[in-house]
């Protein structure tokens, strides 16, 4: 038996991704920022170490550098100086002679190998000098010591233009002296919310009124993609207040985000206001959650329709809008987890549309993986995502899994964990 919801016409989930990332444009208006204030921005052109990193040789260990050629004649050296990180050895360390030297502390010139101090036994003199230092075991040529660029060299790619800056970019930019990097500017996203049952928390509920999650969790998804959110808030189901509101997002974002409206209800006015301020590329997908969404182009930016079922909406702004938006951003594709796992349920599913049912990965009693469902799939049950840690991918012609078999899974990102 088909999808009742499956009916002709129907557009592939891939294909309707393939469209639209073909119809997004990336944004390339360019800022400077400090380095600390660029977490989560994308580079806008490839960012080269003006420096070697180390800036010169040094010892990995706290001991003694010396000439490994004075070891070929006596394992016993005169000690004749020390270098402290920060603090070097300027004078000469001849054949037969070694310092000492700390973590960190720049390797002499005439030094080409480190031992460690617990590898060593000292014969104290007076002073801190000409001690005599027996090594205790076989040295190699260049041991303990880090190379000069070895970590790092100069005029290298440290970050490619569409790297998104982590913490950790932060701490090398900062390593090598970078005080500002280029970076495109933050993608501005208008979020709208229709539906006259929609009350914010903490409103008093009339019969038949619901309160309204969709704009709360898409604000937070939002807010890790790192763009400028402009927050329209709850438009009544009302042609014109919805054209207004669309027309002032268009205005000011990029993006619009829209959830509900994009069914065939009497009062789904979304998908009427698109079709007179826009051009729509397609509604309806193939896919389970979230066949009614919407995309398009309005005169100066694309929107996005979401279904208003929470999990509707949730599933195709990561599946689809999300893509989309990071492309808009300039960044590198998303790249997800999928693996081929047991499932350790039967699960029910009619062919027709792609199936994003919510699922557990986890190991079985004998330590395989597996993934279990979270029960119930409605599209207005939150909570099945809210315990899920991946997405148990069905293909649109795949029927009822019995245990045991193995499905596709794509395990949740951190936009979802």
């Amino acid at each position: 038996m088909s999808d009742c919801c499956s009916a002709p016409g129907l557009m592939p989930f891939e294909s309707a991704l393939d469209n639209l990332l073909s119809q997004v444009s990336p944004i390339t208006d360019t800022i400077w920022v400090p380095i600390e204030e660029s977490l989560h921005y994308v580079v806008a052109s490839n960012i080269l170490s003006p420096i070697n990193v180390p800036g010169h040789d040094n010892s990995a260990m706290d001991g003694y550098a010396f000439s490994h050629q004075s070891l070929l004649s006596s394992k016993t050296l005169l000690l004749v100086g020390k270098s402290m990180a920060g603090s070097p050895y300027k004078g000469e360390c001849h054949v037969g002679e070694c310092i000492r030297i700390m973590t960190g502390g720049k390797m002499p010139d005439d030094c080409d190998s480190v031992e460690m101090q617990e590898n060593v036994s000292v014969v104290e003199s007076s002073g801190t000098i000409n001690n005599q230092i027996t090594f205790l075991q076989n040295n190699k040529l260049g041991s303990h010591v880090r190379r000069e660029g070895e970590d790092i060299k100069q005029d290298q790619v440290v970050l490619m233009k569409g790297h998104r800056i982590t913490a950790v970019d932060v701490g090398v930019l900062a390593s090598l002296g970078i005080e500002k990097i280029c970076v495109f500017r933050k993608l501005r996203v208008a979020l709208i919310a229709t539906g006259d049952e929609l009350k914010l928390p903490g409103q008093p509920l009339k019969s038949g009124d619901i309160y309204e999650s969709n704009s709360f969790v898409l604000s937070s998804l939002l807010t890790k993609l790192h763009v400028e959110i402009i927050d329209f808030g709850i438009i009544r189901d009302d042609f014109v207040a919805i054209k207004n509101a669309f027309a002032l997002a268009d205005e000011q974002a990029d993006a619009v985000v829209s959830s509900g409206g994009v069914s065939v209800g009497d009062a789904d006015f979304t998908k009427d206001v698109l079709d007179e301020m826009g051009e729509i590329a397609f509604w309806k997908i193939a896919m389970k959650p979230g066949k009614p969404f919407a995309f398009g182009k309005l005169p100066s930016s694309v929107f996005f329709g979401l279904p208003g079922n929470p999990v509707s909406a949730l599933v195709t702004f990561h599946q689809l809008a999300l893509i989309a938006l990071t492309k808009m951003q300039n960044a590198n594709a998303l790249k997800r987890t999928r693996i081929c796992v047991k499932s350790s349920d039967n699960l029910r599913k009619s062919p027709g549309r792609m199936d994003f049912q919510r699922g557990v990965f986890t190991t079985d009693e004998q330590g395989e993986p597996c993934v279990k469902t979270t029960g119930a799939q409605g599209s207005g049950i939150l909570s099945s995502l809210a315990n899920a840690n991946c997405f148990i991918i069905l293909p649109a012609l795949q029927g009822n899994v019995e245990a045991g078999d193995k499905v596709l899974i794509e395990l949740f990102d951190h936009f979802l964990s």
